[in-house]
């Protein structure tokens, strides 16, 4: 990974969008069905992409919208459908055409009563809260790009579980979407924007109140306001800018909001590890500002625009890597979250860290494996089966402390709460944590690489089979386990791992771009950490030749 000469630096004026020209652009610009790029595609969070590449518009947007109109009703979902948006220059534009055409199709919508910015993790607070009690069943959906450039647009479905749509939802609204875009659009419903807000079916939902008054059933707010434990937190300019200052005064924390300022050029940030401008807290580069204010808190957070994921800053570590915090998050929980059933397992995805497998293994509890993706989480935070459920890019919720689900989404704002928790109830920083953790179980080195692959190697890599595998060894190492499937819940993982005693690679195929993403750790330190990510480009090339 080449570094930009100015990561990290303060962004400059010819970093910055021009913001008129992104929303004129998302209003005049039509996609062309015959290009895969201005289609609508739902990855493993909605649709996403720049209306400047004509991959984000309004048509995108109408089309989707009723798509979900119709997924909805084909499903029997009749109760409302939860609208929000995070602060980037095209969601308010996108979540008026949502609005209109949700409106013309006579579909319950609630939005935010105060105007503001909508969290992801709010959205699947409300959507399960209301689903809790009611016969007929909520959705909803949430109009961001999460922590993508300020030129990019969202929009992603959240069905009646809360979390993220699963496949078969998403192939479903995608095609539909694309069917009437090549039908221009002929087959949507839809009606001004002053007529929808003015609609019988529209009607206000306090977002914020509902979800920072909850709190205290999932975190131990009592711990932390007693202990005093200073905070610093910054929203980098997304949709918990209003959170985190009502969560210090509703709660009584000695809380600062770093930075309350919202921009949708993101003028504030300083520059990511490849030169653009991009809301990632779990990058040393994105969250260089805050890291440089570590020794004035106790602990300082950052999320990303929707705030489903957290970043950690210690005055003793600076920018905690996400799997390490990861670890140490459940090693806590499992040892304090007394109210939580006796059964509840450790969700984590194929490609974070196996420090989490050693954790799990000395708390006794069964741990799930599961493709990338929050999707997989969902039934086991629904069923409490999974105690906690978090992947490698610093995304994870958890059980409220009685053992039942608080969100199905990520929770960007509830990690950053749990981090405060711990040091309150147990006097260390969680980067003290882990170096604990490290002290029993080894110290891992971790790391992802990119390797080039040409779209039909990609393909071959998504459905290899483990037989096609015929090394033995890896570093030096006997190859103990070959997979092509997880073993949490036998999904496909789209890709290959391949595990030894003391480190293990995963190789899967980018959805983006012509090249496929090699993820490696070793618990032997980084020289061999650099022979398995050597030896894994040999390993993949000799299957893919098979």
């Amino acid at each position: 990974m080449s570094v930009h000469p100015r990561a990290g630096r303060p962004a400059e004026a010819a970093d910055l969008i021009d913001v008129p020209q992104v929303i004129s652009r998302y209003y005049t610009e039509h996609p062309d069905p015959s290009q895969a790029g201005q289609r609508v595609a739902f990855g493993t969070s909605g649709h996403r992409g720049s209306s400047l590449r004509s991959a984000f518009n309004e048509d995108h947007i109408a089309a989707t919208s009723q798509a979900i109109v119709e997924y909805r009703r084909e499903q029997g979902t009749t109760g409302p459908l939860f609208l929000g948006r995070d602060t980037h220059a095209l969601s308010e534009p996108a979540m008026i055409t949502a609005l209109e055409v949700f409106a013309a199709n006579d579909v319950t919508t609630l939005i935010d009563s105060r105007d503001g910015y909508t969290p992801t993790p709010a959205l699947s607070h409300a959507i399960l809260t209301y689903n809790r009690t009611s016969p007929v069943k909520a959705d909803g959906v949430v109009v961001t790009p999460s922590h993508n450039p300020p030129d990019d647009g969202g929009f992603k479905y959240n069905p009646p579980n809360g979390g993220p749509a699963d496949t078969d939802a998403t192939k479903w609204i995608q095609d539909r979407a694309n069917e009437l875009i090549a039908g221009g659009l002929k087959d949507v419903r839809r009606i001004s924007a002053a007529r929808a807000r003015q609609s019988a079916t529209v009607s206000g939902y306090d977002f914020l109140a509902a979800y920072v008054d909850d709190l205290p059933s999932v975190i131990d707010v009592d711990a932390i306001r007693k202990a005093g434990v200073r905070i610093g937190a910054d929203p980098l300019g997304g949709a918990s800018v209003a959170y985190w200052g009502e969560i210090a005064d509703r709660h009584g924390l000695d809380l600062t909001v770093v930075n309350p300022a919202v921009d949708p050029r993101f003028g504030f940030m300083t520059l990511d590890w490849d030169g653009k401008i991009r809301m990632d807290c779990s990058s040393p580069y994105a969250m260089a500002s805050l890291i440089e204010q570590k020794d004035r808190f106790q602990i300082a957070t950052g999320n990303d625009a929707d705030a489903d994921r957290h970043g950690i800053v210690t005055p003793d570590g600076g920018l905690m890597n996400p799997n390490h915090y990861l670890a140490v998050a459940i090693d806590y929980l499992f040892r304090t979250r007394t109210g939580w059933p006796a059964g509840a397992g450790i969700g984590k995805t194929l490609v974070s860290s196996s420090m989490i497998d050693r954790v799990a293994a000395q708390l006794g509890r069964r741990l799930d494996e599961v493709p990338v993706g929050f999707k997989w989480f969902v039934p086991g935070l629904i069923d409490a089966s999974i105690g906690f459920g978090g992947e490698e890019s610093a995304g994870a919720s958890f059980l409220r402390r009685d053992g039942s689900v608080w969100s199905t989404d990520k929770d960007g704002l509830l990690l950053d709460l749990l981090a405060a928790e711990i040091i309150a109830t147990t006097g260390k920083t969680p980067s003290e944590h882990y170096r604990s953790l490290t002290g029993q179980f080894g110290e891992p080195a971790y790391a992802r690489i990119d390797a080039p692959a040409t779209r039909e190697q990609k393909a071959i890599l998504g459905r290899l089979s483990p037989e096609q595998v015929t090394a033995k060894e890896l570093a030096g190492e006997p190859i103990t386990g070959v997979l092509t499937s997880a073993p949490g819940n036998g999904a496909a993982i789209g890709g290959l791992k391949v595990v030894t005693a003391s480190g293990w690679f995963a190789a899967r195929p980018s959805g983006t771009e012509d090249v496929y993403k090699i993820y490696a750790e070793s618990f032997q330190g980084p020289d061999h950490l650099a022979r398995i990510q050597d030896e894994a480009r040999g390993v993949v090339s000799a299957a893919l030749g098979g």
